[in-house]
């Protein structure tokens, strides 16, 4: 996968073999082999072109990378031991990468109102659900008083 992302666009077998016979001695049908079975699996799409195929990736490298961080995050009995775990493994460019992300998803509108902490959000539940206090009448505060 890392060679289709490489290029960004479709390659054909030979291609693929080609770059990475820089690297270490590979056999073309192994390359083949691969590249089917991520055809098969879904990961890239197939278009004939002659005897031969190109293959496309199906997402963007950062789409499955999105999606393995997901899957992993989701199997997880406690999620937030979870990211607290994960961000504690991150260098401080990912996470000034992790803020800049941030930022984007929430887009210009959050910023300038931040949602509550949760605890806030909680409490102001717990105020909203109470019944409002009726507000007691001087003359009845007094009677009370008398009696």
């Amino acid at each position: 996968m890392t060679r289709v992302w490489k290029w960004n666009r479709p390659v054909t077998v030979r291609e693929v073999l080609e770059d990475l016979q820089q690297e270490r001695s590979i056999a073309y049908t192994t390359v083949m082999t691969v590249l089917d079975n991520l055809h098969q699996k879904g990961w890239v799409r197939r278009e004939a072109e002659g005897r031969a195929y190109r293959y496309e990736a199906v997402s963007t490298r950062a789409a499955y990378a999105a999606a393995l961080m997901n899957e992993a995050w989701s199997q997880s009995d406690n999620p937030a031991a979870a990211l607290v775990a994960f961000f504690g493994m991150m260098s401080e460019e990912q996470r000034q990468a992790l803020r800049d992300a941030v930022r984007i998803v929430q887009g210009p509108e959050t910023r300038q109102a931040p949602e509550p902490r949760r605890e806030e959000a909680s409490a102001a539940g717990e105020r909203e659900a109470a019944p409002p206090r009726q507000e007691e009448n001087p003359g009845s505060a007094q009677d009370d008083a008398g009696r």
